[in-house]
């Protein structure tokens, strides 16, 4: 029996699939479907980013940014804008170089 993913997988991953003698079923989505994936797979490789042992740490981070950059191009957002409104953030909430955790509030 199968296994089900119903999940966005890169552009070669069928191909290896089928490669290695198993059999795959996928479908290609919409843009409004893709671009909703790309939210769920950000989802998705964030949290191997944040379980990732320091020698995984690289190629999860080079997925994250994978994602990234397909999700700035599904949603015509350059890199010149994010880059932008990373730093207005920067200059008004500031970084993370102080390395401040907030414990709690009253």
């Amino acid at each position: 029996m199968g296994k089900e993913y119903h999940k966005l997988v890169r552009d070669r991953i069928p191909e290896i699939i089928r490669q290695s003698g198993i059999e795959c079923e996928t479908a290609v989505l919409s843009d409004a479907e893709y671009c909703q994936a790309l939210r769920q797979k950000l989802i998705e490789e964030a949290a191997e980013v944040a379980e990732a042992s320091a020698e995984d740490l690289i190629a999860e981070l080079a997925d994250l940014y994978e994602v990234i950059d397909a999700l700035m191009a599904c949603c015509d957002i350059s890199g010149d804008r994010i880059l932008d409104a990373q730093a207005k953030r920067r200059e008004t909430r500031g970084g993370f170089a102080q390395k401040i955790m907030l414990l709690r509030t009253s």
